[in-house]
This record gives structure tokens, C-alpha cells and sequence, in this order.
């Protein structure tokens, strides 16, 4: 008897430690292009409800954020709001950057500016380029190519805030065609969320996104989950970026783009391997540490 009440003590103590593990471990959920941190709201239910902390932040101009995306035309601007909450972080908490889409830029930039707040960054089917659009190549691998839906004035609804002579300051795909395009595998309810939700997006500005390295961004762990049936960032441009920087796991989803939607479940339970994952380094590099000290002290 009492060997059972030991057993099932341990097992508390175990399951205890797991909650206190979790609550510890800070999310912060970065949308795409017209998206917002509404999209996230499947993952957000999960991840709390198994104890995690977690934040969906909104871009400028995108999701409830005030400002007009039309008239946004940097990426500093655009990205203001996620480096202004790293900013805010006390220096010793570290927080997890998840990224989808063009979302990958804004976590892309924060590695370079916080990478020691930065503890793991998660790419979903996103754009990963180590510093932004440098080169016609980055363009070809990280933006997306809609042309086999048609001509752009087809696929996309457009606005000109430098007026009509200029190219167009935001964008987002024309209704008709946003499920075809970028929701194809996920709930006809999701889809039809995102139809009501989806705002334009300030492409001039993500046409800007360059970033300078910054020191130590290299340190910090990378994962891609890339998804298999994307027409938006399709698999091979997916596979381009991971092929030119290497991030140190990489993950599949039978999915389309929006995998929050279409397989909600699965991608919790990757973004949860994920920070194990991280863990399981972190204690490798810490007993290696020491390992390195106790060999110190014997020569």
C-alpha cells in the first residue's frame, strides 16, 4: 500500500512539474499578410488550455490594429508593434516567436534585434531569409507567385495610397478566390471567418523587409514546418529557403496554408515538439557545459 501511494505521489509530483513547465513557456503568435491574431484562435484555446502562455499579436493595420495599411510603407513600420512587445520583456524572460506566412519577416527581424529574448523561432509555412529581400533570388524564393490564378488585377483587390500612377500600397486576394487559394483543405466555417476578417495588406512595405545582422541572431534555434499542399508559399519555394539557411529541424504538415485551420490539432502538437525539442537541447548543451567546467578543474 504504501509502495502505490509512493508511485502515485511521484506521478502527481510528475505531472505537477509539467504544468509548472508549461505556464512558463511564452508563445507569441505572429499572422501573415491581411491576417491578424484572430487567425490563431484554435491554437490559442489549446496551448492555454494545456497551460501555456500565449500572445496573438496584431501587426499595424492588420487584425483590430488602428492604423491604415494603405498608408504603411516600411517594414520598421509595419513591424512596430511585435518589436515594441520584445521591447517591453524583461531582459530575463524568453519567449517563443511563431511566424506564418509572411509573419517569418517579423521574426526573422526580431532574431536579429532580440535574440536573446528570442528562445526558439517557428516557421509556418513562412518566408525565412536571413536577411530579408536582398537579391532578385530572395524575391523568387519567399514571396508568393499567384500567377496560375491569373493576372494580378484578377487575384488580388488593390489599393494605390501613392496614387494611381504608383504601384499599388496594399493588397489582399479578391474573395472569389481566397479559399482556392489559401484555404482550400480547411473548414468551410474558418474560411468564411477569414473572408469577413481578412484586411489588406501593406505589401510596400514587406517589399522593404531588410535586415542587418545582428549580433548573436545566429544563436538562435530555428524550426520550419512546412505544409505539403500550399498554394501560396508552395513546397519547393518552402524547401528553397530551408535548403539556403538550414534551420535545425524541420517538420511536414499535410496541409494547405493555413494549417491553424485545416489541421489545428496537428500543429499544436508540433509547435509543443517543438519547445521540447528545445528543451532536450538545452539540457545537452547545459551538461555539456559542465562537463567542459569538471574537465577544467581536473587539468
Amino acid at each position: 500500500m504504501g509502495e502505490e501511494h509512493f508511485v502515485e505521489t511521484e506521478k502527481m509530483k510528475n505531472v505537477q512539474e509539467k504544468i509548472e513547465e508549461s505556464s512558463k513557456t511564452h508563445f507569441v503568435l505572429v499572422h501573415g499578410i491581411s491576417g491578424g491574431g484572430w487567425c490563431w484562435y484554435k491554437i490559442k484555446s489549446l496551448m492555454e488550455i494545456s497551460g501555456y502562455k500565449v500572445t496573438c499579436l496584431d501587426l499595424k493595420g492588420a487584425g483590430i490594429h488602428p492604423a491604415d495599411p494603405t498608408t504603411i510603407l516600411t517594414f520598421d513600420d509595419y513591424n512596430e508593434p511585435l518589436i515594441d512587445f520584445l521591447s517591453s520583456l524583461p531582459e530575463n524572460e524568453q519567449v517563443i516567436l511563431v511566424g506564418h506566412s509572411a509573419g517569418g519577416l517579423s521574426v526573422t527581424d526580431a532574431t536579429h534585434r532580440f535574440p536573446k529574448k528570442v528562445r526558439l523561432a517557428v516557421y509556418i509555412a513562412a518566408t525565412m531569409l536571413r536577411n530579408g529581400f536582398v537579391t532578385e533570388q530572395d524575391v523568387i524564393d519567399g514571396a508568393p507567385d499567384l500567377s496560375e490564378f491569373g493576372e494580378p488585377i484578377d487575384v488580388y483587390d488593390m489599393w494605390f495610397g501613392l496614387g494611381p500612377e504608383q504601384p499599388p500600397t496594399s493588397a489582399v486576394i479578391t474573395k472569389s478566390l481566397q479559399r482556392k487559394i489559401a484555404y482550400q483543405m480547411s473548414p468551410l466555417e474558418d474560411s468564411t471567418l477569414a473572408a469577413m476578417l481578412l484586411r489588406p495588406g501593406p505589401i510596400q512595405a514587406l517589399k522593404s523587409a531588410l535586415f542587418k545582422e545582428g549580433e548573436g541572431a545566429e544563436e538562435v534555434p530555428r524550426i520550419y514546418i512546412r505544409t505539403a499542399y500550399d498554394r501560396v508559399v508552395k513546397p519547393e519555394k518552402q524547401d528553397a529557403m530551408i535548403k539556403k539557411w538550414p534551420p535545425q529541424n524541420v517538420y511536414t504538415l499535410e496541409s494547405d496554408h493555413s494549417p491553424f485551420f485545416s489541421a489545428p490539432f496537428l500543429l499544436f502538437g508540433l509547435l509543443i515538439k517543438a519547445a521540447t525539442f528545445l528543451g532536450a537541447v538545452n539540457e545537452m548543451v547545459n551538461i555539456s557545459n559542465m562537463y567542459i567546467v569538471y574537465c577544467g578543474l581536473l587539468f
